[in-house]
């Protein structure tokens, strides 16, 4: 059993939940163990996820977060380098599913998050529990 940390980026509660529910369900199922915590946006995951790193608590991590496209060009950077920081991260050897939601309109996010439709949650915790099994066969 691996104990993993999820780390969401409340901003819309509705479809949070539902992309919360998704992870802790699929990591349940494969025998794992969760905690949640919330950062203000995405932007602040990647640095949230480096600093539990550092305490050594977790085995891997879950990014659960939804970026809407607005009007300006926040969206692109928003969406862009969270999901670098991610990436950074995992090059770096951490086990991280990245469940970030990047759409354009809320109906998207909707079908995205939802455990009976899409299951990007879920999906984010199976690709966190694949690496770290990757991560273990190679150490």
């Amino acid at each position: 059993m691996a104990k993993f940390l999820i780390v969401e980026a409340r901003f819309y509660d509705h479809l949070n939940d539902q992309l919360i529910g998704g992870a802790k369900a699929a990591l349940k199922a494969a025998g794992h163990q969760a905690d949640v915590i919330t950062v203000p946006g995405a932007l602040e995951i990647p640095g949230a996820i480096s600093l539990a790193d550092q305490a050594q608590l977790y085995d891997g991590y879950v990014a659960i977060g939804v970026v809407i496209r607005g009007e300006t060009y926040h969206f692109e950077i928003v969406a862009g380098e969270s999901a670098r920081g991610i990436m950074a991260l995992t090059m770096d050897g951490l086990a991280i599913g990245n469940g970030i939601l990047t759409v354009e309109n809320e109906q998207q996010a909707l079908v995205r998050a939802d455990p009976a439709q899409k299951d990007k949650g879920g999906e984010a915790a199976k690709a966190a529990i694949a690496l770290l099994e990757l991560r273990e066969k190679f150490a």
